[in-house]
């Protein structure tokens, strides 16, 4: 039993199941299926966490008709075919002491024609927030043809051995839509009063627990939108959960944050404070009598967990993201071994950012995530032939590759050339709001020292310097470099920025590391749309400097849109006082301004600055590779210096080299 967590570790019983902990790994889309059937990719993904000490496992969510169908990865809907591949999922969950539940949801209004190719079905008739499409009033026919969906994807559930089920009534989906006034303007049996409004829910959970039997657990997940009036208020969405609790229709209660008017906050950034779902949690917890609250969203680490119960505000806590990153979370804060969690950094990057573009989710962290099934997910085989392995690099792929290798046994040196570990990511640590960063850089250096590796800080390295009889495998890390010709892709006739000799100009890794002092006036080129060039302004806006940001995009962060942290940071910057002008280029600098160029319509326009900092593309540090191949040692280049690219590419080739040497 954990001394730091006693709550968290507490057994807690619903139903005839007993949870041997109070850490949830909750509902969220993987996206893995294929032709709609769950695989071993699924399997090897939950078995990780179940494996890893969660106490619940939610599995991704199961449309329940045709309508609700939002990705390609879904599972198939209205199809027993599914149950057979459904037991192989509740196998590898069960057989890791982890219960498990399957989530059921329908999207109502919010559907996706592209993946669905079915009109989008919703009480009124209201326009999708997921995609342009409007939707139609559900007739009765269709009503109760949805609420038997519901029922018959429990019906699966229940014959593929889940222990059972959770309703989906978040983020304005349909459930929801129908409880909300705003989007529920029938006059019939099925609107108006909050019996009407709730008659559908009802009937879900009335006859799943007909089909399925007094021992099936049923929950229901929620969500918080306060800052929409038209939403559901925590007090009425308290009045509607206390009606079901009532009426014993439902064992538990997942409280979410966002929905489909407020986006950004279902999968909360590092923008966001945690534990954003403990709020709603504690005002359901205040009315209900029968039914365990989960609190969820945003609640990363056992420290927020702990303290979430320890103020009474939820019975359960659910982890998602932070198990993402490190499926052992659970196990290692039951042994207090807090300090070897690999702590989530709320990037959304590969989770939700890869999801938003429908592929299989996977974690910048954490590579091995939607690999499990490939990689043996964070278990790692020693080596039959153990070997002197030298990584060039303390950047992400550096650390990693070290990490890795030394986990398999291999003897590991590390040499970086700065003063610190981390390379440019430690740079984008620095931005505010980013400290995680900083904290996941902390671990390897933790991790490292636990491993015996040796790690040599302001130790440069040539080629020569190599020899080949201590040294059996070398790893380049070296990471990339900011060009110093301006070159910018949305002019690619221009190999270098007319005026760029005046002087004036930086990279954006110059001003994070302080190396350059920008002016008062600050005009920031930003061809990435990512955090290298909002964070930066973010950070010189911060610090009082006056900014504008310059960008071929048609907006600022456009990059950012598949993390959903896009909105925030302009909201954010726009509060500092930073500026942007979008569609333009800059086609000279003047040593006291540039000149700009529309690319809508070609005119050009001058803005009066002291200083230039660049996001551009950066160019491989990759000089010492000849020298290496020509050695004849066994050579890994990764990362950066094999291509200029984001972090999550970093640490999968890092884990890569790390299980081939």
């Amino acid at each position: 039993m954990s001394k730091k967590f006693p709550r968290l570790f507490s057994p807690l019983q619903i139903r005839s199941r007993t949870l041997r902990n109070r850490i949830v790994f909750g509902a969220h889309t993987a996206n893995m299926a294929v032709e709609g059937l769950p695989t071993e990719r699924h399997a090897a993904y939950y078995a990780e966490r179940a494996r890893g000490g969660a106490g619940m496992i939610v599995v991704e969510p199961m449309p329940v008709h045709a309508a609700a169908v939002l990705t390609r990865g879904n599972f198939r809907h209205s199809d027993d075919s599914v149950i057979p591949h459904f037991k192989k999922v509740v196998h590898a969950i069960q057989e890791h002491g982890a219960i498990a539940i399957q989530q059921l949801y329908h999207v109502g209004a919010h559907g996706d024609s592209d993946n669905s190719f079915h009109p989008h079905w919703s009480p009124s008739g209201l326009p999708s927030y997921h995609d342009s499409d409007g939707s139609h009033p559900m007739t009765e026919e269709e009503i109760w043809e949805t609420i038997d969906g519901f029922v018959q994807a429990a019906r699966r559930c229940k014959a593929a051995g889940f222990d059972g089920v959770e309703v989906w009534a978040a983020y304005l989906g349909m459930v929801d839509q129908f409880w909300t006034p705003w989007s529920n303007r029938r006059e019939d049996q099925w609107g108006g009063s909050l019996q009407n409004r709730t008659r559908m829910s009802r009937q879900i959970l009335k006859l799943i627990r007909e089909a399925c039997g007094p021992d099936f657990i049923v929950g229901l997940a929620v969500s918080d939108e306060p800052d929409h009036s038209v939403a559901l208020q925590r007090a009425e969405l308290a009045e509607v959960i206390k009606l079901h609790d009532d009426l014993g229709l439902i064992d538990y209660v997942t409280c979410g944050s966002g929905g489909y008017l407020d986006f950004y906050k279902i999968m909360p950034t590092f923008l966001y404070p945690e534990k954003l779902g403990a709020d709603l949690a504690s005002a359901l917890k205040a009315v209900v009598k029968n039914a365990v609250v989960i609190a969820e969203s945003h609640i990363r680490t056992p420290e927020n967990a702990e303290i979430v119960l320890g103020e009474g505000a939820a019975d359960l806590v659910s982890i998602v993201r932070g198990q993402i990153a490190d499926p052992y979370l659970a196990r290692k804060a039951s042994e207090d071994r807090a300090d070897d969690i690999r702590g989530c950094i709320s990037c959304n990057q590969m989770c939700w950012g890869r999801r938003s573009r429908d592929y299989w989710i996977s974690c910048l962290v954490n590579p091995s995530v939607g690999r499990e099934s490939e990689w043996n997910g964070d278990r790692f085989e020693k080596s039959q032939t153990p070997k002197r392995v030298f990584v060039i690099g303390g950047g992400p792929a550096g650390l990693e590759a070290a990490r890795v290798a030394a986990e398999r046994g291999h003897s590991v040196s590390l040499a970086e050339a700065s003063n610190r570990l981390g390379g440019n990511f430690l740079l984008a640590g620095m931005q505010p709001r980013r400290a995680q960063i900083l904290d996941l850089i902390q671990w390897y250096e933790r991790q490292l020292e636990k491993l015996g590796v040796d790690v040599r800080l302001n130790s440069y390295v040539e080629a020569e310097d190599i020899d080949r009889t201590k040294v059996d495998v070398v790893v380049l890390a070296t990471g990339s470099y900011a060009p110093e010709t301006g070159f910018q892709k949305a002019l690619p006739a221009l190999d270098s920025m007319t005026g760029i000799e005046k002087g004036g100009v930086f990279p954006i890794e110059a001003v994070m590391a302080k190396q350059a002092r920008p002016g008062n006036r600050v005009l920031l080129l930003d061809e990435g749309g990512g955090w290298r060039g909002c964070g930066t302004a973010w950070k010189l806006a911060e610090v009082g400097h006056q900014v504008t940001i310059v960008t071929p995009d048609p907006f600022v962060g456009k990059e950012l849109i598949r993390t959903a942290a896009d909105g925030p940071i302009r909201r954010i910057l726009r509060a500092l006082g930073v500026k942007w002008i979008t569609d333009v280029s800059v086609l000279e600098w003047h040593g006291n301004g540039a000149t700009l160029q529309d690319h809508n319509t070609g005119e050009s326009s001058f803005v009066e600055a002291d200083t230039l900092v660049t996001a551009t593309t950066n160019s491989p540090a990759d000089w010492l590779m000849p020298g290496l191949r020509d050695s004849g040692v066994t050579t890994f280049q990764i990362g950066d210096c094999a291509a200029p690219r984001q972090a999550p590419y970093a640490f999968y080739e890092g884990r890569k080299a790390g299980l081939e040497i």
